[in-house]
């Protein structure tokens, strides 16, 4: 039989049977007055540590509302070690580029400033709720971690050795993405997308000098940045991410199929 909760929330509290946890106003009125939720209802809970819980309702007061924790659901998975580093795009489309890079998995979002980058500010608050709301609705049991917004030349005058970083590249010199994953070897990976405009051609000239930099192509059409951020990621997590398993069924499990 399905499992009937609909309804996921993230928590920071730790998560054990009989804990009891605490929600701030905003979770209270969503449960109480959006869902019209009650006292004994069921919710899903989850912290990125601890797996995810089956909870219960034990009341509401003037912005609280109290769960305890009663059994596990699932046991705490892995997220594939794949960060996404993006210029900063206007309102919408950076909450667009926040909820889809959870939905498929990414591990880091890093707001990086370009030279062509517009705006030159990042509410980064508000990119975690968003990346929280889509890993409640996806079923995800983390949340990305943010990277501070800072400039391009700052991320890399710092970056990992052992960290490949995927230059989507709209000019120049590139392998189709789809033909560099198939060879490359496992390890922590990055993808960069660049601003709408495209990458200055200095900064090109500067990332492919680097060792750990690896330029792809994604194909004939000009995208728009958001868009670029799904196809990389769709075509990483099928050719090197969690979505290959020897053939097995990857689904949440409460949606695989019943017999």
């Amino acid at each position: 039989m399905a499992d009937p909760i609909k309804t996921r929330l993230y928590v920071d509290s730790p998560l054990a049977e009989g804990q009891s946890v605490g929600l701030d106003h905003e979770r209270a009125h969503f449960l109480r007055h959006v869902l019209r939720l009650d006292r004994g209802d069921p919710v899903a809970v989850f912290n990125g540590r601890d797996g995810e819980w089956r909870a219960v309702i034990d009341g509401f007061g003037k912005g609280w509302c109290s769960l305890t924790v009663a059994t596990r659901r699932r046991e705490q998975d892995t997220t594939p070690d794949l960060w996404l580093l993006f210029a900063p795009l206007k309102k919408g489309r950076i909450d667009f580029v926040a909820e889809k890079a959870t939905e498929m998995g990414i591990s880091r979002l890093w707001p990086v400033f370009t030279r062509r980058t517009d705006p030159n500010r990042v509410n980064i608050d508000r990119l975690r709720a968003n990346a929280v709301e889509a890993a409640e609705q996806c079923e995800r049991l983390t949340v990305p971690e943010m990277g501070e917004a800072m400039p391009l030349d700052r991320v890399l005058a710092n970056w990992p050795a052992d960290r490949r970083l995927y230059l989507c590249a709209e000019a120049g010199s590139a392998r189709p993405i789809a033909d560099v994953l198939r060879d490359a070897p496992p390890g922590p990976a990055a993808l960069l997308v660049g601003p709408e405009g495209g990458f200055d051609q200095s900064e090109l000239d500067e990332l492919v000098k680097l060792p750990f930099v690896v330029p792809v192509g994604l194909g004939p059409r000009i995208l728009r940045a958001d868009t670029a951020v799904v196809a990389a990621l769709a075509c990483w997590q099928s050719l090197a991410g969690d979505w290959t398993a020897g053939g097995s069924d990857r689904r949440p499990p409460f949606r695989a199929p019943t017999h």
